[in-house]
């Protein structure tokens, strides 16, 4: 039997905070107690906080280490390794990794094909226990593409496939409404020309044409099969969140209207949204502000999107606007815990996962200075 116990901590409980300590036996909370006192061989936590670990449901970032640069194709394994560390080191102990489903090589060869030999890779090192945090795959499944229902067929139950995400990337709706703004974008990450640019909205109309509401039912089936969360992205109007009701979706990923995150509160949808939005004080691509939606009440889980480090700040941030830390934390642990089915992580309490980050402000930020996971320290 392996035990540890932290002491003289700030618990950040469900119901508020507690100064305490926390017995961790063979990798999960066994004994919460109130008090400053240190046992003997106990960790002095000196009143730091000590918050469930942060579970990630939707993050680019592996994607970021695997292409550091355009047209970069750094090695799988050591990009893994790294996106792994990255994440331990900011307090993310649970991460549902964002791989595309659905390519474009007839008209364009501008998506290419990478997602089931990336998963491999992912659940190989984790099955040898190479990996510091626990790993599950999200499928962003591209309906402008041409790939999608056969590139889904490649998983299969085993595979901790967690969310599959309906992904529609069709100009001029959901994200890109401005087109300006897909323009701007496009310009600026594959540095296209206005001739590029226009070849590439007919492109994806065109994909939208021919296979959009093929796609969008294998995704749906897919899903079902694979026993994983289905998840909208991008709804903006009701009419969208009454689509996403229809096809059994719980998950709203970063709706860009108030009417959208409304409807979706309406039908029992979460609503989920960037901690970059709500740090940088709105959306990059010119939609509705997460703060906005935090202060009307539509807003219950934060992913970091692109920037790990976001998340912990993004829920202390939360936590001063609704005046209420815990709740804040809940956004970024017990939130998407319950909305990825995830019973035994997300809060401390006796029986959980020991998944535990220790906290302590700097300033205003808030640092991340051990990060465990079932109890075994990995950062």
């Amino acid at each position: 039997m392996s035990e540890t116990i932290l002491a003289n901590a700030t618990l950040i409980l469900p119901q508020g905070t507690l100064r305490g300590s926390l017995r961790i036996v063979d990798g999960h909370i066994a004994e919460i107690a109130e008090g400053a006192a240190v046992p003997p061989g106990a960790i002095d936590c000196a009143g730091d906080l000590i918050a469930p670990g942060l579970i990630e449901l939707h993050t680019d970032n592996l994607e970021r280490h695997i292409e550091p640069r355009p047209k970069v194709d750094w090695p799988h394994a050591a990009a893994i390794f790294a996106h792994d560390a990255e994440l331990a080191g900011v307090g993310i102990t649970t991460v549902f990794d964002a791989l595309r489903v659905g390519s474009i090589h007839k008209r364009d060869n501008s998506y290419k094909r990478y997602a089931r030999p990336l998963a491999s890779e992912i659940l190989e090192l984790r099955a040898q226990g190479a990996l510091r945090i626990s790993h599950f795959l999200h499928l962003r499944a591209e309906v402008c593409s041409e790939t999608l229902a056969e590139e889904l067929t490649e998983f299969g139950p085993a595979d901790r496939v967690g969310i599959v995400s309906l992904m529609d990337h069709t100009p001029g709706q959901r994200q890109f409404r401005d087109v300006d703004k897909l323009r701007a974008y496009m310009q600026g990450k594959r540095n296209y020309g206005e001739a590029e640019f226009q070849a590439h909205i007919a492109n994806l109309k065109a994909l939208r044409a021919e296979f959009g509401e093929m796609h969008e039912a294998a995704a749906v089936a897919e899903a079902l099969r694979l026993g994983a969360v289905l998840a909208s992205h991008d709804d903006t109007t009701e009419d969208h969140v009454t689509t996403s009701a229809a096809y059994g979706i719980r998950l709203a990923e970063f709706p860009t209207t108030v009417e959208a995150a409304r409807a979706c509160h309406a039908h029992g949808i979460a609503v989920m949204m960037g901690a970059p939005n709500l740090i940088r004080g709105g959306s990059h691509s010119g939609n509705v502000a997460a703060e906005e939606l935090a202060r009307l009440g539509y807003l219950d889980i934060v992913s970091s999107d692109y920037v790990p480090s976001a998340l912990l700040t993004a829920a202390f941030r939360l936590g001063e606007i609704w005046d209420d830390l815990p709740k804040g934390i809940a956004t970024v642990t017990a939130a998407p815990a319950d909305a990825a089915g995830l019973t035994d992580r997300g809060r401390i309490a006796p029986g959980q996962r020991a998944d535990l980050i220790r906290i302590r402000r700097v300033g205003e930020t808030p640092v991340v200075r051990a990060t465990w996971v079932l109890g075994e320290r990995v950062a």
